[in-house]
């Protein structure tokens, strides 16, 4: 079974039971391994840190490390940081592990699905990189595109906001 064929079925169960919402006071009853794609290279031992540059938004700080425990959900965020800052080269997706408390994502939780389907979460508190995920299967150039054409569509709209 592929990564991202993984990725898919951790994806369905998820969608087919009750979501307990996690949040700082309540997210012990989420295990890893979590995976945090991005264009920045990091080698194990590092920290990744609130307070750096969004992979998303040039420009902006980031309060939070976003991280997920599906690598395909990491997989789109090392496209989508690539892409949108114009980078050429291919992403990476580390290995993290949460050093304190975090939710879920609200900026994908209950939104277009019920639930937090993507199982991405973010955190205030440092990510330490335990290793990284080399072989990874990207999108379809078309399927890339399609996501950049949306969020780019969002953007003109004024509604590409990230709560952070």
């Amino acid at each position: 079974m592929t990564q991202r064929e993984h990725a898919a079925g951790k994806m369905t169960v998820g969608a087919d039971t009750a979501h307990v919402p996690v949040t700082f006071d309540r997210c012990d009853h989420i295990e890893g391994p979590f995976y945090h794609g991005t264009k920045s290279t990091f080698e194990v031992g590092d920290q990744l840190v609130p307070g750096c540059g969004s992979n998303f938004h040039e420009g902006r700080t980031s309060n939070n490390i976003y991280f997920s425990a599906l690598v395909e959900t990491a997989v789109w965020g090392a496209e989508l940081a690539t892409a949108l800052a114009g980078i050429g080269e291919r992403g990476h997706i580390y290995i993290v592990e949460p050093t304190g408390p975090f939710e879920d994502d609200p900026n994908v939780t209950n939104k277009k699905f019920p639930g937090n389907i993507t199982q991405s979460y973010r955190t205030r508190h440092p990510m330490q990189v335990v290793g990284e995920v080399r072989t990874w299967e990207g999108h379809a150039p078309e399927v890339l595109n399609g996501m950049l054409d949306n969020i780019a569509r969002l953007r003109e709209q004024g509604l590409d906001v990230i709560e952070d």
